[in-house]
C-alpha cells in the first residue's frame, strides 16, 4: 500500500484529475459573494458546496485507483502489441551488442538467415560484411553498406543507439558503462532494383569513331587498281567486327567511321582487347606497309552527346600517342588498348609547314617568347629550345630560354652560348625569373619543346599565367598533357624536338640563316634522341640533318661534346656489369653510388648498349640520383616500353622512354618493374 502512495501521476493527466479541485476553490469564491449579498443564498449554496466536496473527493480517490490499474493493464498490453508488430514487422530488423552478437531479431531477419542463430552468435558469421570494424563508432551515427546473403543482395542500415542507465534497471541483462549501446541492424532488399538499374546502364549506347591512321602511305605503296579492294577489305572486317555485338557503322569519309554500340557489348570488346587492331594489320593483298587503326570510344552517364566528346576526345589523343590502339574515355579516365607499333612516318611537310605559319602568327602578336623544355634539359631539350630563339629573333622578338639546372651534356653547348659576344645575357633565366617577366608583362608567349607534360616542364607555374601556350613534341601524348595550350604540334613519328623545329624554322622566314653554333645544337639533339641516326630514322630525320649540315653544323665538334670521361665510362661499365636477364628477354641493370656528375644520363647510354645483346628485346637501368630513382628504358622495335613506363607513371616513344621512383629502394623498384612486366606479358600488352 505504501508503495501504492508513493505513485504520482505526472503530465497532462496530473493536470485533468486536479481540475475538481480548482473548480471546488472557484465555488467557494462564488459562494462567499454571494453570502454577502444574500445571507440564505449564501447558506444554502454551503450546503451544496459541502456536498460537491465530498462527491468530488470520493470519485477521486476512488477512481485514482481504478485509473493506475487501467494504465498498467494498458501499459502491459501496449508492450505486447509492440512486440509483436516488431516481430511481423515486414522489414528485417534485428539488434546487436557493440561485438556484434545477436540478442534479438524479427521473422524476416530470421528469414534471411534460414535459421534462429544459437548460443552467442555473432551477425558476420552469416553475412560476413556487418563486422565489428563497419559498426557504426558515435551515438546516432548510421553507416549504410551493400551486402549479399546466398543470391540476394541487400542495403544494410546500422545505427548505435543509446541505453544509458539500462543496467541500473534491467535485472537480466548487465551492459559495461562505457559500452551501455545497441546497434541496431535492418535489411532492403535491392536485389530487383540493382538489376534494373544493370539492365538501364548496360543498354546505354557508347559512340565510337574509328579512323584508318596511314591511309596515304597504305593507298600509295600499292597500284591503283588493289586499292578500292583493299579499302573493301578494311570495310569488311569493321563492320563483321561491329556487328558481331549488334553495333552500327556508319563510314564518314573514305578514312573515318563513326559507331554506335550497346555498353553491354563493349565490355565484349575490351574483353578481346580490340582485336580488331591486328585483325586489320593482317590485311595484304600486295600493300607494303599494313594498315592500322585508331579507335576512340566515349562513355558518358550525363547525355549522348556528352560520350560523342568524350569520343573524339579519346581518337585525337589515340593519334597523338602514334595510333594503331583503342583508348576509352569516360568519367573516371582514360583506358589504352594497343599502340604496339610504331606510326608509319609521312614524308609529307604540309602539317609541320601549317604549325609553321601557326607558330609565326603568335610569335609576332607577342612581345616577349620564353621557351622552356623538360626538368633536367638534356640535348634535344636544349637545341630545340635554341631554334625558337632563332626563330623568334628572325622575327625581331626577344626570346628567353628557361634551364634551371645545367646538367653534364648541355654543359659545353651552354658554355658556348654564355660566352659569346653575339648572344644577350639574359638568354637563359631561372624559372623566378621567368614567372616575373610574366607578371610585368600580358603579352608574354609560353613555348614548350621536347615533353607535353605540365608536371615535367622546368617552370609548372607558367603553364597558368601565360595567356599563350604552345607545345612542341615528339613523345606520345599520355593523358596529362597540358590542355591550355593554344597551338600543339605533337609528332610521335619524329625522331626528335629537334628535327620538328628544324623543319618548322624552314617555314617561319624565308632563307633563314641558321649561325653554326646554334646548327650543332639543332644536330646534337638529332644525334643524341637517334643514338647516332640508329634508331627511328626516317627520311625527314636525314633531310634536317642535311638542312642543318648546309647551315654550317660541324659533325665532329657534335661528336667531341659527346664523348665520356674516364669515371663516366668505367660509370656506365659498371652498369652492364649489374645487368640480369630477366625472363629470357629483358636486361635490368642497376645505377647505385655512381660517382659522376649525371648518373641518369649515363644510364640511358647504358640502356642503349644493352640492346646491342643478342636476345634482349627490351632493355631497364635505374639509376639513384637526387634522392630519387630514374628509369630509362630503352627497345629496338619488338616492344613498347612506353606502355611498361606508363604504368609506372612514366611515358616517352615506343622504343625509349622513362620513368621515375620517388624513393631509393632499388630492390622495391626493381620489384614494381618485374611485377609490371610480369602483368603485361600475361594480359598480352606486350
Amino acid at each position: 500500500m505504501k508503495k501504492n502512495h508513493n505513485i504520482r501521476l505526472k503530465g497532462q493527466l496530473k493536470w485533468y484529475m486536479q481540475w475538481p479541485a480548482f473548480m471546488t476553490i472557484l465555488l467557494a469564491a462564488m459562494n462567499v459573494w454571494i453570502y454577502r449579498t444574500d445571507r440564505r443564498a449564501g447558506l444554502l449554496m454551503f450546503v451544496f458546496l459541502i456536498i460537491y466536496v465530498v462527491i468530488v473527493g470520493i470519485m477521486y480517490f476512488y477512481n485514482r485507483s481504478v485509473v493506475l490499474k487501467d494504465m498498467v493493464e494498458f501499459a502491459a498490453q501496449y508492450g505486447v502489441v509492440q512486440n509483436t508488430i516488431l516481430k511481423e514487422l515486414a522489414v528485417p530488423y534485428a539488434i546487436l551488442l557493440d561485438d556484434g552478437k545477436i540478442i534479438w531479431m524479427n521473422r524476416e531477419f530470421e528469414k534471411i538467415l534460414e535459421s534462429r542463430p544459437k548460443g552467442d552468435a555473432v551477425l558476420s558469421r552469416y553475412i560476413p560484411e556487418l563486422n565489428q570494424s563497419i559498426f557504426p563508432k558515435e551515438e546516432n551515427q548510421t553507416v549504410e553498406i551493400e551486402v549479399f546473403r546466398r543470391d540476394r543482395e541487400y542495403q544494410a542500415e546500422l545505427c548505435r543507439v543509446s541505453v544509458e542507465g539500462f543496467s541500473e534497471t534491467e535485472k537480466l541483462l548487465e551492459l559495461p558503462e562505457e559500452k551501455e549501446y545497441f546497434v541496431a541492424v535492418y535489411l532492403r532488399d535491392i536485389t530487383m532494383l540493382n538489376r534494373y538499374i544493370r539492365e538501364n546502364e548496360e543498354q546505354r549506347l557508347v559512340a565510337g569513331l574509328i579512323y584508318i591512321d596511314n591511309y596515304d602511305e597504305v593507298i600509295n605503296s600499292m597500284e591503283e587498281v588493289r586499292q578500292s579492294l583493299l579499302l573493301a577489305l578494311v570495310d569488311r572486317k569493321i563492320n563483321q567486327y561491329i556487328a558481331k555485338v549488334d553495333g552500327i557503322v556508319k563510314k564518314m569519309e573514305a578514312d573515318k567511321y563513326f559507331i554506335v554500340i550497346k555498353k553491354q557489348y563493349f565490355k565484349q570488346l575490351e574483353a578481346d582487347r580490340f582485336s580488331l587492331l591486328e585483325d586489320v594489320k593482317s590485311v595484304n593483298i600486295g600493300n607494303r606497309i599494313p594498315p592500322t587503326l585508331s579507335i576512340g570510344l566515349g562513355l558518358s552517364r550525363d547525355a549522348y552527346s556528352q560520350g560523342y566528346n568524350y569520343a573524339r576526345v579519346a581518337i585525337d589523343l589515340a593519334l597523338a600517342r602514334g595510333g594503331d590502339q583503342a583508348v576509352i574515355k569516360d568519367c573516371h579516365g582514360i583506358t589504352y588498348y594497343g599502340g604496339k607499333r610504331e606510326q608509319t612516318s609521312r614524308n609529307t611537310r604540309v602539317k609541320a609547314r601549317v604549325k609553321a605559319e601557326a607558330l609565326r602568327e603568335f610569335i609576332s602578336v607577342n612581345d616577349h617568347i620564353l621557351v622552356m623544355g623538360h626538368k633536367m634539359t638534356d640535348v634535344d631539350t636544349f637545341g630545340a629550345a635554341i631554334g625558337i630563339y632563332r626563330a623568334s629573333a628572325s622575327l625581331g622578338k626577344k626570346a628567353h630560354i628557361v634551364i634551371n639546372e645545367v646538367t653534364a651534356s648541355v654543359r659545353p653547348l651552354y658554355e658556348d652560348f654564355s660566352r659569346s659576344q653575339e648572344y644577350p645575357d639574359d638568354l637563359f633565366v631561372r624559372s623566378a625569373e621567368a614567372l616575373a617577366m610574366v607578371n610585368e608583362n600580358d603579352n608574354v608567349m609560353v613555348v614548350v619543346v621536347d615533353t607535353n607534360r605540365p608536371k615535367m616542364t622546368e617552370c609548372e607555374g607558367l603553364l597558368s599565367r601565360a595567356k599563350t601556350i604552345v607545345v612542341l613534341d615528339h613523345h606520345r601524348q599520355s593523358s596529362d598533357n597540358i590542355e591550355n595550350a593554344l597551338l600543339s604540334y605533337i609528332e610521335p613519328y619524329a625522331s626528335s624536338a629537334c628535327e620538328m623545329v628544324s623543319e618548322v624554322l624552314q617555314y617561319i622566314v624565308d632563307d633563314v640563316e641558321i649561325p653554326a653554333m646554334e646548327a650543332n645544337s639543332l644536330y646534337a639533339g638529332i644525334m643524341l634522341d637517334t643514338n647516332n641516326f640508329m634508331n627511328r630514322t626516317g627520311v625527314r630525320t636525314l633531310e634536317a640533318a642535311a638542312f642543318l649540315r648546309r647551315n654550317g653544323a660541324d659533325i665532329a665538334y657534335v661528336r667531341k661534346i659527346f664523348r665520356d670521361d674516364m669515371e663516366s665510362y668505367r660509370a656506365k661499365a659498371e652498369i652492364i656489369s649489374s645487368a640480369e636477364v630477366y625472363r629470357k628477354q629483358f636486361a635490368i641493370a642497376r645505377g647505385e653510388n655512381l660517382k659522376v656528375e649525371s648518373p641518369t644520363i649515363i644510364g640511358a647510354q647504358a640502356a642503349n648498349e644493352l640492346l646491342d645483346i643478342d636476345q634482349i628485346r627490351a632493355s631497364f637501368v635505374l639509376t639513384v640520383y637526387n634522392g630519387k630513382i630514374f628509369v630509362s628504358a630503352r627497345a629496338i622495335d619488338e616492344i613498347n616500353v612506353q606502355l611498361i613506363m606508363e604504368r609506372l607513371g612514366g611515358g616517352g616513344h615506343m622504343n625509349a622512354a622513362g620513368t621515375q621512383f620517388e624513393h631509393t629502394d632499388m630492390d622495391e623498384a626493381v620489384k614494381s618493374l618485374k611485377k609490371v612486366i610480369d602483368e603485361m606479358l600475361e594480359g598480352g600488352d606486350i
